[in-house]
C-alpha cells in the first residue's frame, strides 16, 4: 500500500465515523443499518479491519451519501477565477460541486423597472444578498428594499426585477440551473438588462 492509498484508507475510516457522530448514530445503530455487525463496524471506523467495496458500498447507502462522496480526495483546483462581463458588471462563479448552479457578483446603477410588463420571468430560484448599497426587488406588484447585508430569495416564474435605489448597489446572487439559463436568454434584450449594468 502507497502512502497515499494509506491517506485515502484513513480519510474515509474518518468520514465514516463523522457522518455517523453527525447522526447522532451510536455504531449499534449504523451497524444495523448496514446490515453489518458492531465489531465489523468498531474494526472498520478503527483501522483494524481492511475496507472491502462491497461494504463501503452497503455505508455509503446507510449515511445516506455516495460512494464517490465517501473517498473523493481534497481536489488540487480549489480556487477559481471569475468570468468577467464588463458589459454588465458582472462576474460568474460556476459552483464545482453543482455545475448547475453559479455564483454572480453585480454592480447595479439603475432602479428597476416599476411596469410589470418590463419584468421577466422563467422557471428556477434566485437568491441574493445586497454586498453594498440598496436595492430595489420588484416581484410582481410587489416592492422590496433590500439593505446591505440583507438577503432575498424568490421562485423566479414571479416577474422580477432588481435595480439600485439611492446610488450604485452591489448584489451576490445564487443561480440554479433554471434561472441562470433564463438570465442568459434575457441577455440579448435590452429591457432585461435595463436594471442592470
Amino acid at each position: 500500500m502507497t502512502q497515499e492509498d494509506g491517506e485515502l484508507d484513513s480519510l474515509v475510516r474518518k468520514r465514516i465515523r463523522a457522518l455517523r457522530v453527525a447522526q447522532g448514530w451510536s455504531l449499534e445503530e449504523l451497524a444495523t443499518r448496514a446490515r453489518l455487525s458492531q465489531s465489523s463496524l468498531s474494526r472498520i471506523e478503527n483501522g483494524r479491519r481492511r475496507l472491502a467495496l462491497d461494504q463501503l458500498v452497503t455505508l455509503a447507502r446507510a449515511l445516506d451519501t455516495t460512494l464517490d462522496q465517501l473517498v473523493e480526495t481534497a481536489a488540487d483546483d480549489v480556487i477559481t477565477s471569475p468570468m468577467i462581463d464588463s458589459t454588465h458588471g458582472s462576474m460568474r462563479w460556476p459552483v464545482k460541486g453543482d455545475p448547475g448552479m453559479s455564483v454572480v457578483r453585480q454592480r447595479l446603477t439603475k432602479p428597476p423597472p416599476e411596469n410589470p410588463a418590463r419584468m421577466r420571468a422563467h422557471p428556477g430560484r434566485e437568491w441574493l444578498v445586497v454586498l453594498s448599497g440598496s436595492a430595489i426587488l420588484m416581484l410582481g406588484h410587489r416592492r422590496f428594499r433590500v439593505e446591505t447585508n440583507q438577503a432575498a430569495e424568490f421562485p423566479t416564474m414571479m416577474p422580477h426585477a432588481i435595480g439600485a435605489e439611492g446610488g450604485p448597489c452591489e448584489i451576490l446572487g445564487i443561480f440554479d440551473r433554471d434561472a441562470r439559463r433564463g438570465h442568459q436568454r434575457e441577455g440579448g434584450d435590452s429591457d432585461a438588462q435595463g436594471t442592470r449594468e
